[in-house]
Formats: C-alpha cells, sequence, structure tokens
C-alpha cells in the first residue's frame, strides 16, 4: 500500500492557500529550509514525525486522521466529522450503528 502522507498533505496545503514555505515557518521549521522539507514531505522522500504531522493537521484544519485515509470520500468523511461538536458526533454515532 502506498503512503497516503504525501497526497493528503499536498491536497489540505492546497485548499489552505499556503506555500510549502510558509507552511513549514508556521509549523516551526527554519525559515531556510522549510520549503525544502515541505517540499520532501510532499514528494514522499520523507515522512514527517507524528508531532510535525500533528502541527500541520492543526495549521491547516484538518484532524490528524486525515492523513492516513486511503480514499477521498474517507478523508472528506473524517474532515467533515471533525467539524462537529461531541453531541452531533454521538448522534452520528447513533445513527450509523442503527
Amino acid at each position: 500500500m502506498e503512503n497516503p502522507i504525501p497526497e493528503r498533505l499536498k491536497a489540505a496545503r492546497k485548499k489552505a492557500k499556503i506555500t510549502q514555505k510558509d507552511l513549514g515557518v508556521k509549523i516551526g521549521m527554519e525559515e531556510s529550509s522549510a520549503s525544502g522539507r515541505m517540499n520532501h514531505y510532499e514528494k514522499g522522500r520523507h515522512v514527517p514525525d507524528i508531532g510535525t504531522l500533528s502541527r500541520m493537521a492543526e495549521e491547516l484544519g484538518v484532524p490528524l486522521n486525515y492523513f492516513f485515509c486511503e480514499d477521498d470520500v474517507t478523508a472528506e468523511l473524517a474532515c467533515l466529522i471533525n467539524k462537529l461538536s461531541d453531541e452531533e458526533k454521538a448522534a452520528l454515532l447513533f445513527k450509523l450503528k442503527s
């Protein structure tokens, strides 16, 4: 199975309309290396550690599990579910189990 992180990262960054460099800087990378490091993550040359991935998720407004979704529908669902209140999540869960 192919690693879904590079594709998901690039898609979320583009949707947020932020450059690789800006995202890197916003999550604490040195300005001089941020663009290159983010490019390596998006190309799949390197995999970010979970802490870095978590900071990226927060900055991009997506849940951490979004990066691990194997298909676009599941990824979109993860983002939509993340926006629900705890009560709405519980109601959805109840409905899906019924």
